[in-house]
């Protein structure tokens, strides 16, 4: 898609030139200033074809005194960027399957910013997508290739930069949201190191390791093999760094849980809706996507990914409810329920991060079902005892218009994993278990900041539209940009803070944890 800005106003606008207008009007300003435009939208009014408010459109054919030969009036609530970026969106669902629209002009009553710009080209991107890896019989694309946002000229420089940087996060989404839409039998592990190692040679600032079963068992990853136990595919678990910043600076880690299909393992999953959890590999397809835009958008900071990958499969081989597997840090856990494998994987990636003395890490996981009970599908979980960690994560989720709501993290909850046979059991009772999951993931977290973002209700839609989203990668790749502009504000190591350092991790050697291939 080309994006480009248009300096006009006033009577100007009823003369640019595109196969289409899109004319975004706020309640409290619902005049462009253009006569032409303007006796359209009160001829529309008061004949109550349309009302200027939040979800109302009209298409209009030929428009008089309109060189486009196509006008699209849109409401939004407010100038607020949520409000504008859903009114565009409206606007863009009259024209984009017209064929003969290539070029879209877009103008608005309210001020726009280079915020707006962003979520603009966000909503173009989201409008637009369509899946067709494996669905030859897919819609072809559309023809709209061309975007010109028209205000003006004391807004250009700040819509321009939005622009760009709406670009980089839509890079990043959309490969998200394809990794996502791909079915098991494509994204396998072995796919997701390919994607990872293409990332690196496309991108000079990227580079990327991808360890096969004998180098993760060599380090000890108990619990993330014991997962893979009942699967003929082979896992993976893959280092990316990005490396923007000084070689001195701290990184922040993202791990993202890559189980590339969960059929419960022996703990078996209802077969209805199980075709879904191909996406339970969306925290792994969000940290690929936050590669991807940073690759892009290039912020002075450096940022490792981490992403354990396998399936969880039931087989002769498999892990039973009852075993006791002893993780990384040398914790044994029960595995009460082979369902609960996303933890199972993730806590060895967070032991594993330690070793980058990051200045915080955050995992993302698509790890329950209690967080869509709690939560629903607008806003993703997020866990962390850290409050300026998890107000920067918040933060960073309203601005990119992809939130999170924080959930508590009390001691109390931990008291539900106890074990009579380990260190602790990998789930509690029904109650909270979202919360206690996270409980559980930050037993393997003493060394530095973290954050867990519960995705299992905000990374795919199901239904009629089922399909993936691409989140978090906007709330990431914003609370990045912003670390990276924040200067001596960033956020620090623990050990800058001040705090206490955790005891070393007790290591095991390997031929303790070792699983063998099935046969």
């Amino acid at each position: 898609m080309d994006y480009r800005f248009s300096a006009a106003q006033g009577a100007a606008l009823s003369q640019i030139a595109a196969d289409a207008l899109l004319v975004v009007l706020t309640a409290d300003q619902p005049t462009t200033g253009s006569e032409a435009l303007d006796k359209l939208i009160k001829d529309a009014v008061s004949s109550k074809d349309w009302e200027c408010k939040a979800g109302k459109t009209l298409y209009i054919h030929r428009p008089a005194g309109v060189k486009a030969p196509r006008l699209v009036l849109s409401g939004a609530a407010d100038a607020s960027v949520k409000a504008i970026r859903a009114a565009v969106g409206k606007a863009l669902a009259e024209v984009k399957s017209r064929g003969g629209v290539q070029h879209v002009a877009l103008t608005c009553s309210a001020v726009l910013d280079a915020a707006h710009a962003q979520a603009l080209v966000q909503a173009v991107d989201e409008a637009t997508y369509v899946y067709r890896q494996t669905k030859p019989s897919a819609p072809k694309p559309a023809a709209l290739s061309k975007l010109t946002v028209v205000a003006a000229a004391e807004q250009g420089a700040a819509i321009k930069a939005g622009l760009s940087a709406g670009q980089g996060v839509a890079a990043g989404v959309a490969l998200a949201r394809e990794l996502g839409n791909l079915p098991g039998n494509h994204c396998t592990p072995t796919f997701l190191g390919q994607e990872a190692r293409r990332l690196s040679r496309e991108f000079k600032h990227i580079k990327a390791e991808v360890l096969d079963r004998a180098a993760i068992e060599k380090l000890g990853m108990g619990s993330f093999l014991s997962v893979t136990n009942g699967s003929a595919q082979p896992p993976r678990f893959i280092v990316l760094r990005y490396e923007g910043g000084a070689k001195s600076q701290a990184p922040i880690v993202l791990v993202g849980k890559g189980i590339t299909f969960d059929t419960g393992g022996i703990s078996l999953k209802p077969g209805a809706g199980m075709d879904e959890m191909k996406y339970d590999m969306g925290g792994a397809a969000s940290v690929l996507g936050t590669f991807r835009a940073l690759a892009d958008l290039k912020p002075k900071l450096n940022v490792i990914g981490l992403v354990p990958t396998c399936e969880n499969m039931p087989s002769g081989t498999a892990t039973k409810p009852g075993d006791v597997v002893t993780s990384m840090s040398g914790q044994t856990i029960e595995v009460l329920n082979t369902d609960a494998e996303g933890r199972l994987i993730l806590c060895d990636a967070l032991t594993y991060a330690e070793r980058f003395k990051p200045a915080a890490v955050i995992d993302i996981a698509t790890l329950t079902g209690a967080c869509v009970v709690a939560l629903g599908h607008v806003h993703s979980g997020l866990f962390s005892a850290d409050d300026e960690l998890a107000d920067a994560l918040l933060a960073a989720g309203r601005q990119a218009l992809d939130t999170a709501w924080r959930m508590p993290v009390d001691e109390e909850y931990g008291d539900a994993l106890k074990s009579n046979f380990a260190d602790m059991g990998n789930v509690g009772g029904r109650d909270g278990g979202a919360i206690t999951a996270a409980i559980f993931l930050s037993k393997f977290t003493k060394a530095y900041r973290w954050a867990h973002l519960d995705i299992a209700g905000s990374a795919w839609k199901s239904g009629a539209a089922k399909g993936g989203t691409g989140r978090p990668v906007g709330l990431l790749t914003q609370f990045l940009l912003s670390q990276a502009d924040a200067g001596a504000a960033a956020i620090k190591p623990m050990a800058d803070k001040k705090a206490k350092p955790a005891p070393a991790a007790r290591r095991v050697p390997a031929k303790r944890v070792a699983t063998k291939r099935p046969a």
